[in-house]
Protein backbone atom coordinates (compact mmCIF):
# COMPACT_ATOMS: atom_id res chain seq x y z
CA UNK A 1 0.00 0.00 0.00
CA UNK A 2 2.50 2.63 -1.41
CA UNK A 3 0.12 5.79 -0.77
CA UNK A 4 0.53 5.59 3.23
CA UNK A 5 3.96 5.56 4.78
CA UNK A 6 4.37 3.66 8.72
CA UNK A 7 4.26 7.47 10.04
CA UNK A 8 0.96 8.39 8.32
CA UNK A 9 -0.35 5.12 9.47
CA UNK A 10 0.30 5.48 12.63
CA UNK A 11 -1.11 8.97 13.59
CA UNK A 12 -3.89 8.17 11.87
CA UNK A 13 -4.51 4.70 13.70
CA UNK A 14 -2.54 5.42 17.06
CA UNK A 15 -3.68 2.41 18.80
CA UNK A 16 -2.49 -0.23 16.16
CA UNK A 17 1.34 0.36 16.94
CA UNK A 18 2.24 -3.30 16.14
CA UNK A 19 4.58 -3.00 13.46
CA UNK A 20 3.08 -6.59 12.16
CA UNK A 21 0.09 -4.39 11.38
CA UNK A 22 1.42 -1.71 9.91
CA UNK A 23 3.97 -3.79 7.56
CA UNK A 24 0.43 -5.88 6.21
CA UNK A 25 -1.48 -3.17 6.00
CA UNK A 26 1.26 -1.41 3.41
CA UNK A 27 1.28 -4.91 1.69
CA UNK A 28 -2.11 -6.32 1.28
CA UNK A 29 -4.39 -3.22 1.63
CA UNK A 30 -4.47 -0.43 -1.00
CA UNK A 31 -6.26 3.06 -0.70
CA UNK A 32 -9.22 3.93 -2.77
CA UNK A 33 -10.48 7.10 -3.35
CA UNK A 34 -14.45 7.67 -2.94
CA UNK A 35 -16.04 11.16 -4.85
CA UNK A 36 -19.38 12.43 -2.95
CA UNK A 37 -22.68 10.63 -3.28
CA UNK A 38 -20.22 7.37 -4.31
CA UNK A 39 -21.82 4.17 -3.22
CA UNK A 40 -19.41 1.96 -1.21
CA UNK A 41 -21.83 -0.54 0.28
CA UNK A 42 -25.48 -1.68 -0.74
CA UNK A 43 -27.73 -3.70 1.21
CA UNK A 44 -27.18 -7.61 0.22
CA UNK A 45 -23.46 -7.21 -0.81
CA UNK A 46 -21.52 -9.47 0.45
CA UNK A 47 -17.99 -8.06 2.04
CA UNK A 48 -14.95 -8.19 0.26
CA UNK A 49 -13.09 -5.61 2.48
CA UNK A 50 -13.61 -3.82 5.77
CA UNK A 51 -13.17 -0.43 5.11
CA UNK A 52 -10.95 2.47 6.97
CA UNK A 53 -11.46 5.85 6.71
CA UNK A 54 -8.46 7.85 5.62
CA UNK A 55 -9.94 11.21 4.81
CA UNK A 56 -13.53 12.53 4.10
CA UNK A 57 -16.63 11.29 5.67
CA UNK A 58 -18.99 8.01 5.23
CA UNK A 59 -22.51 8.26 6.09
CA UNK A 60 -24.19 4.42 7.38
CA UNK A 61 -27.83 4.08 6.13
CA UNK A 62 -29.45 0.85 7.60
CA UNK A 63 -31.98 -0.22 4.41
CA UNK A 64 -34.81 -1.96 4.60
CA UNK A 65 -36.14 -4.69 1.88
CA UNK A 66 -38.50 -2.40 0.75
CA UNK A 67 -35.75 -0.09 0.31
CA UNK A 68 -36.48 2.81 2.70
CA UNK A 69 -33.16 4.43 4.94
CA UNK A 70 -32.95 5.15 8.20
CA UNK A 71 -29.26 7.53 8.82
CA UNK A 72 -27.19 5.74 11.64
CA UNK A 73 -23.73 7.43 11.81
CA UNK A 74 -20.81 8.92 10.17
CA UNK A 75 -17.28 7.13 9.61
CA UNK A 76 -14.65 9.76 10.21
CA UNK A 77 -10.59 9.46 9.91
CA UNK A 78 -9.49 6.48 11.50
CA UNK A 79 -12.75 4.98 11.89
CA UNK A 80 -13.94 1.47 10.81
CA UNK A 81 -17.34 0.45 10.44
CA UNK A 82 -18.77 -2.30 12.93
CA UNK A 83 -21.81 -3.41 11.06
CA UNK A 84 -19.26 -4.53 8.09
CA UNK A 85 -17.11 -5.91 10.78
CA UNK A 86 -20.10 -7.81 11.90
CA UNK A 87 -21.22 -9.14 8.23
CA UNK A 88 -17.86 -10.41 7.34
CA UNK A 89 -17.08 -12.33 10.62
CA UNK A 90 -20.38 -14.19 10.27
CA UNK A 91 -19.70 -13.99 6.39
CA UNK A 92 -23.30 -12.72 5.93
CA UNK A 93 -24.66 -10.46 3.27
CA UNK A 94 -23.78 -6.48 4.45
CA UNK A 95 -27.33 -5.06 5.99
CA UNK A 96 -26.54 -1.59 5.44
CA UNK A 97 -25.87 1.03 2.43
CA UNK A 98 -22.33 3.01 2.40
CA UNK A 99 -22.35 6.39 1.18
CA UNK A 100 -19.06 8.77 0.80
CA UNK A 101 -20.51 12.03 2.17
CA UNK A 102 -17.63 14.23 1.11
CA UNK A 103 -14.42 13.07 -0.98
CA UNK A 104 -13.26 10.44 0.42
CA UNK A 105 -10.13 8.07 0.69
CA UNK A 106 -10.25 4.39 2.50
CA UNK A 107 -8.04 1.91 3.62
CA UNK A 108 -9.33 -1.07 1.51
CA UNK A 109 -8.82 -3.99 3.96
CA UNK A 110 -9.22 -7.72 2.90
CA UNK A 111 -11.26 -9.72 4.69
CA UNK A 112 -9.10 -12.41 5.78
CA UNK A 113 -6.86 -10.07 7.30
CA UNK A 114 -9.87 -9.00 9.68
CA UNK A 115 -10.45 -12.72 10.51
CA UNK A 116 -6.61 -13.48 11.09
CA UNK A 117 -5.47 -10.13 13.06
CA UNK A 118 -8.59 -11.11 15.55
CA UNK A 119 -6.59 -13.95 16.67
CA UNK A 120 -2.97 -12.85 16.13
CA UNK A 121 -2.95 -9.30 17.24
CA UNK A 122 -4.51 -8.00 20.73
CA UNK A 123 -4.20 -3.95 19.59
CA UNK A 124 -6.57 -5.23 16.54
CA UNK A 125 -9.09 -6.86 18.89
CA UNK A 126 -8.95 -3.83 21.17
CA UNK A 127 -9.50 -1.18 18.13
CA UNK A 128 -12.25 -3.63 16.73
CA UNK A 129 -13.69 -3.70 20.08
CA UNK A 130 -13.67 0.11 20.30
CA UNK A 131 -15.39 0.77 17.08
CA UNK A 132 -18.39 -1.71 18.96
CA UNK A 133 -18.62 0.10 21.66
CA UNK A 134 -18.49 3.54 19.32
CA UNK A 135 -20.88 2.41 16.85
CA UNK A 136 -23.44 1.28 19.11
CA UNK A 137 -23.87 4.37 20.93
CA UNK A 138 -24.82 6.09 18.13
CA UNK A 139 -27.41 3.37 16.84
CA UNK A 140 -29.05 3.61 20.99
CA UNK A 141 -29.43 7.23 20.13
CA UNK A 142 -30.32 6.77 16.24
CA UNK A 143 -33.27 4.31 18.42
CA UNK A 144 -34.41 6.54 21.18
CA UNK A 145 -34.64 9.48 18.12
CA UNK A 146 -37.10 7.06 16.90
CA UNK A 147 -38.76 5.54 19.52
CA UNK A 148 -38.63 8.96 21.68
CA UNK A 149 -38.22 11.86 20.14
CA UNK A 150 -40.64 14.19 17.70
CA UNK A 151 -39.79 14.31 14.38
CA UNK A 152 -38.96 18.47 14.61
CA UNK A 153 -36.13 17.06 16.98
CA UNK A 154 -34.57 14.63 14.85
CA UNK A 155 -34.63 16.97 12.16
CA UNK A 156 -32.70 19.22 14.56
CA UNK A 157 -30.36 16.39 15.85
CA UNK A 158 -29.89 15.42 12.07
CA UNK A 159 -28.78 18.97 11.01
CA UNK A 160 -26.85 19.23 13.95
CA UNK A 161 -24.32 16.15 12.80
CA UNK A 162 -24.38 17.65 9.52
CA UNK A 163 -23.46 20.97 11.11
CA UNK A 164 -20.66 19.70 13.39
CA UNK A 165 -19.02 16.95 10.57
CA UNK A 166 -18.30 19.67 8.24
CA UNK A 167 -18.11 22.60 10.42
CA UNK A 168 -20.17 24.26 7.84
CA UNK A 169 -22.73 26.91 7.73
CA UNK A 170 -23.93 25.87 4.31
CA UNK A 171 -25.69 22.07 4.06
CA UNK A 172 -26.30 21.02 0.43
CA UNK A 173 -29.24 18.87 0.92
CA UNK A 174 -32.08 18.51 -0.99
CA UNK A 175 -35.72 18.10 1.41
CA UNK A 176 -35.95 14.37 -0.17
CA UNK A 177 -32.72 13.49 0.68
CA UNK A 178 -33.50 14.41 4.44
CA UNK A 179 -37.12 12.66 4.71
CA UNK A 180 -35.55 9.60 2.86
CA UNK A 181 -32.58 9.40 5.75
CA UNK A 182 -35.54 10.53 8.38
CA UNK A 183 -38.07 8.10 7.51
CA UNK A 184 -40.56 10.53 6.77
CA UNK A 185 -42.14 12.32 4.00
CA UNK A 186 -40.38 15.02 2.26
CA UNK A 187 -43.78 17.03 2.70
CA UNK A 188 -42.96 16.72 6.35
CA UNK A 189 -39.69 18.01 6.23
CA UNK A 190 -40.44 21.19 4.08
CA UNK A 191 -42.97 21.89 6.60
CA UNK A 192 -40.61 21.61 9.68
CA UNK A 193 -37.84 23.05 7.74
CA UNK A 194 -39.64 26.49 7.58
CA UNK A 195 -40.93 26.73 11.08
CA UNK A 196 -37.31 26.84 11.36
CA UNK A 197 -36.43 29.24 9.14
CA UNK A 198 -39.41 31.39 11.28
CA UNK A 199 -37.90 30.98 14.05
CA UNK A 200 -34.45 32.04 12.21
CA UNK A 201 -32.65 29.06 13.33
CA UNK A 202 -32.37 28.31 9.59
CA UNK A 203 -32.37 29.91 6.36
CA UNK A 204 -33.67 27.99 3.12
CA UNK A 205 -31.98 27.79 -0.39
CA UNK A 206 -31.87 26.21 -3.58
CA UNK A 207 -30.78 22.63 -2.34
CA UNK A 208 -29.21 24.25 0.33
CA UNK A 209 -29.61 24.77 4.30
CA UNK A 210 -28.11 27.94 5.83
CA UNK A 211 -27.25 27.62 9.42
CA UNK A 212 -25.94 30.15 11.99
CA UNK A 213 -22.35 29.99 13.45
CA UNK A 214 -23.49 29.71 16.85
CA UNK A 215 -25.80 26.35 15.56
CA UNK A 216 -24.46 23.78 17.75
CA UNK A 217 -24.99 25.96 20.83
CA UNK A 218 -28.41 27.36 20.32
CA UNK A 219 -29.93 23.38 19.24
Amino acid sequence: MSELQTEELKKLLPSLSDPGILEELQEESHVKHFEEGDLLMERGQFIRFVPIVISGAIRILRVDEEGKEVFLYYLNPGDSCALSLTCCSAHKPSEIKAVADEPTDVIMLPVHLHEEWTSRYKSWKDYVSLTYQRRFQEVLGVIDAVAFKKMDERLLNYLLAKFKQHRATEIHITHQQIATELGTSREVVSRLLKQLEKRKIIELGRNTIYVRDDFDEIV
